[in-house]
């Protein structure tokens, strides 16, 4: 079978198509034949070696939708999407034409979507629910301010927090761009160049400040979502970029009686991601929680596909199809 492949980490030019044996499903596994894998930046870390988890040699690729061809008989030529646990990491991925899944980590595919668009669910929605609904707990009536609330896990986060009944606060980095953003989801958006954040947040809230800060930006944007949160606030991280230490007020953090907590998607067991993504299947098939824009690419496409991703310059999910 066709399979990406990288023999070692360091650039994208050791990541390399070619063929290699399909595998055999053990007990508790499944064989899917892939119809879509979605690209996502964390396989593009992977291969790059900045992901610690990876052994070498590796097929990469995390998020996948296909076809069970060999298994349970209950679930043969059954069509399933899934994520999560180490896929693409200490395992095989699903950037190959077939992949070997525990049993646990598959579920049945969305009744709506293509297997393009359900192989674009896995790693930002998941990424999204396991810090704003396992992590942060987020109740009816709470409010919360999400970073990055454009991109993928920003936006998934939105319409996650508001179908729990949280009221959402957006950011943007121009207050101009405001008008044309187009993020139902979003009850409130404050522009990072109108001033301080939290000055923004806390008129945006009558003087409280926000219950949860979903911050999927970090570096320079940490200690000012941290000044953002009311009292006995939880900040959930996912990131810091460009750099991986911050600082802050500690008599502030403990006078205000403030939560940190991290969350990392790579750490979701085969189960947990399974069962993340079998709570957002009826959001997703009602339409509260639709793919995101998509750009299918052939395995031919696959180098670009990967430097896009890593230079962050697409705003179209890149899906890989066999």
């Amino acid at each position: 079978m066709r399979a990406l492949r990288f023999e070692k980490t360091g650039a994208l030019d050791e990541l390399k198509l070619g063929d290699v044996p399909q595998p055999v499903p053990a007990s508790g596994e499944v064989l899917v034949q892939i119809k879509a894998a979605a690209i996502n930046p964390s396989d593009v870390k992977n291969v790059l070696g900045k992901m610690h988890e990876t052994s070498v040699p590796r097929t990469p690729g995390r998020d996948f939708a296909g076809i069970v061809v060999e298994g349970p008989q209950e679930w043969v030529n059954q069509k399933v999407f899934g994520s999560g646990g180490n896929l693409g990491f200490g395992r095989d991925g699903t950037h190959a034409e077939f992949a070997v899944i525990p049993v646990i980590a598959i579920n049945s595919m969305p009744r709506n979507l293509s297997f393009e668009q359900s192989a674009a669910m896995g790693v930002a929605y998941m990424t999204a629910w396991a810090a704003i609904v396992t992590t942060a707990k987020i109740q009816p009536g709470e409010t919360i301010l999400i970073t990055g609330t454009s991109g993928a896990v920003g936006g998934a986060a939105a319409k996650i927090a508001m179908k729990h009944g949280a009221r959402v606060i957006g950011t943007t980095r121009k207050a101009a761009e405001i008008p044309g953003l187009k993020i139902p989801a979003v009850a409130q958006w404050v522009g990072l160049d109108a001033g301080e954040l939290s000055a923004s947040v806390f008129a945006a809230t009558e003087g409280k400040g926000v219950d949860v800060v979903f911050d999927v930006v970090g570096g320079a944007m940490f200690e000012p979502c941290l000044r953002s949160l009311a009292l006995r606030g939880r900040q959930i991280a996912i990131a810091s970029n460009p750099d991986p230490r911050v600082s802050f007020n500690l008599v502030d953090f403990y006078h205000r009686e403030s939560r940190l907590l991290g969350v990392d998607s790579v750490k979701l067991s085969f189960q947990e991601s399974a069962n993340i993504l079998r709570g957002l299947t009826p959001g997703i098939e009602d339409g509260t929680f639709p793919p995101p824009v998509l750009k299918p690419r052939s395995f031919a496409d696959f180098a670009e596909a990967y430097r896009l991703v890593g230079e962050g310059k697409v705003k179209e999910k890149q899906i890989l199809v066999p």
